[in-house]
């Protein structure tokens, strides 16, 4: 498949031209988004630039950029082994034009291995590698640690938590509440990025009839794992990506009023630009 992208290049000549003080990072729509700190370390979470499985899952966002565009990219971090987290088309490209590595947990290396990469694209075996809950790992001025998480829908899920000395981003996948006490405890978080969903009528994967499916944290969850994670700042995620199941992001400053977490909620739209 080849991916087109609705917006061309202009967003990786952004941040290929970024100078930041510190670590900026840009939201690429679903749960994707690109870190790049000082040093020029840029490292890409769960990038996803698929379509969907219509009509099931249909993208409702812009593909922000074409993988074969990519020309900067250290690394290629993936939260869980779903399609919208580790995508071939997607991802393989950026380790093929770059020299990139990819960091996923052994259910995420499994689907590597499912697609091919290593056949398909100009991808060694060392850039793909498995890491495991309690890893550390440094790339560029970036240290990144590993933590268990709570997806009930995945079947190894973790959270990445992106230290530099501007500040701690964690980044929790699609992960509930459950196993953030943890970072919380041992972190001062500046940023967490944390999917935020809804529930709708969306056929089933095997039958395609319609079935009551819910998906991600909703605004009550969402609180509460950002509460777990004592957080600052909260972005909420995913709430754009999903025909039928789409949510509001604004409503969730309503239920966090009576909590001491997060201190501010950053609503970011795909192609938004923040600063950690």
């Amino acid at each position: 498949m080849t991916i087109e992208s609705d917006w061309g290049d202009w967003l990786l000549e952004e941040v290929a031209d970024a100078d930041p003080d510190g670590v900026d990072f840009w939201y690429l729509g679903c749960n994707g988004f690109i870190v790049k700190s000082a040093d020029g370390t840029t490292v890409f979470i769960d990038p996803y630039l698929g379509l969907g499985d219509p009509p099931r899952t249909v993208r409702m966002i812009p593909v922000p950029f074409n993988p074969d565009d990519v020309s900067e990219a250290d690394a290629v971090l993936a939260t869980h082994e779903h399609s919208d987290h580790v995508h071939g088309e997607s991802q393989a490209p950026i380790l093929d034009n770059t020299g990139a590595t990819f960091y996923g947990p052994d259910a995420s290396v499994a689907v590597t291995d499912e697609q091919d990469w290593t056949g398909r694209w100009d991808v060694s075996e060392d850039q793909i590698e498995e890491i495991d809950d309690g890893d550390s790992f440094e790339i560029g001025d970036l240290t990144i640690s590993v933590y268990p998480a709570n997806d009930p829908d995945a079947d190894h899920p973790v959270a990445y938590v992106i230290e530099h000395e501007a500040g701690t981003f964690v980044h929790g996948g699609d992960a509930r509440p459950g196993q953030f006490e943890e970072i919380g405890e041992e972190y001062d978080v500046d940023v967490a990025v944390l999917a935020f969903g809804s529930t709708g009528m969306i056929p089933d994967k095997q039958t395609r009839e319609p079935k009551r499916t819910t998906w991600y944290s909703d605004e009550n969850m969402i609180v509460e794992a950002a509460n777990e994670l004592q957080t600052e700042r909260l972005v909420p995620t995913h709430w754009d990506m999903w025909k039928g199941l789409t949510a509001d992001p604004t409503v969730i400053h309503r239920h966090a009023s009576s909590f001491p977490y997060p201190e501010t909620i950053a609503v970011v739209e795909i192609g938004d630009r923040r600063s950690l």
